[in-house]
Order: C-alpha cells, then structure tokens, then sequence
C-alpha cells in the first residue's frame, strides 16, 4: 500500500501532457501581453469595466482555439481582430442602446494608475467616433500599425482602412476645436 501502481502510457496522458502544454503556453502569452491589449480594449470599448469584459472574451476565444493557430507570431493581430469584431457585435445588440453613461462614479476599490489614452483631450472626440471608425483609428494611430496590418485585423481591404480613417479624421476636424492640432499654428488654409 505504500506506493501507487505505474499507469501504463496511454493516449489520455499524451492529451493531458500536451493540456499542460497548452496551457503553460496560454498563460504565458497572457501574462505578456494583457497589459497592450487591455489598452487596445479600453480604446475600443471606452470604458473600463467593457474593456475588462472585451479582454477576457477574446481571451476565451483565444484560448478555444489555441491548437488551431499556426502562426504563434500573429497572435495580438488575432487577438485584436477578435476585440474589434467583439465589440462592434456588442453594439448591435439592442440592450447596449438603451445603457446610458452617466457622470456621477460608483466608489470602487483603487486600482493602479493605467496609461488608457486619455491623458488627451482630442480622445473624448475619438470615442465619439462610429465603432467601426473608432477600430481603424485605434489600430492605426494609437496602435501604430500600418494600413495593411489593420485591413488584415479588421477583415477589410487597404482601401476600406483609408477611406474610413479619412472620414474618421473628417470628422475629428470638423468637432474638435482647432487648439487640438499640433499643425495648427493658428493661420487658415
């Protein structure tokens, strides 16, 4: 009684083994990069407490099909790709219309300080933007990836990137005061 029998090698610990793998790999990724994609979350849910909620969906997703992913260095385009489809489902639902936001804040337990991207007065303008508008310019400029990066993260066409970044910026100009652009050295064009 004093040891337990050897279990002969079967193909459920082969599964087991490569569980842990999988999982160790998994938390891995997770821990690395749930700081930058918690950014890219609340950039495009606009608030916290959705940003939590966007991340730990795409995390979920992400981690159902872990055994499926090829390229291991595309994981943060997959996983962005999947916050963006994520949160622009969300706004088609029809409860999320009825939420309103309102100014007074519930008191809750302090968290550390996080650089969200609003230190800027031009991001209450940003977030005005439509959400699909509201991707490409988080992609693209807060992100800082290129156009076809962002076409191959949204699922879109180069050509679909510009022509919304460009009626994003429009309208960005035509709302946010001119004090607002660092190229505006007060003459009129």
């Amino acid at each position: 009684m004093g040891s337990k029998p050897e279990r002969a090698d079967t193909g459920a610990t082969r599964r087991t083994g490569r569980g842990v793998d999988k999982d160790s790999d998994f938390s891995a990724y997770m821990a690395a990069r749930q700081t930058a994609l918690y950014r890219t979350a609340y950039l495009l849910a606009g608030d916290h407490a959705s940003a939590e909620d966007l991340l730990q969906n795409a995390f979920a997703k992400l981690y159902l099909s872990w055994d499926k992913v090829r390229d291991r260095e595309a994981l943060d385009g997959y996983v962005r790709r999947i916050m963006v489809n994520e949160n622009n489902s969300l706004w088609r639902r029809a409860w999320k219309r009825r939420e309103h936001s309102t100014d007074a804040v519930p008191e809750t337990a302090s968290h550390a300080t996080y650089d969200d991207g609003l230190g800027s007065a031009l991001w209450s303008y940003v977030s005005t933007l439509p959400p699909k508008q509201r991707s490409v310019v988080v992609l693209r400029y807060y992100e800082q990836l290129s156009e076809a990066e962002v076409a191959d993260v949204l699922g879109i066409s180069v050509g679909t990137v510009k022509s919304q970044a460009s009626r994003a910026l429009a309208g960005l100009r035509a709302r946010a005061p001119r004090s607002l652009n660092p190229h505006d050295v007060g003459d009129e064009r």
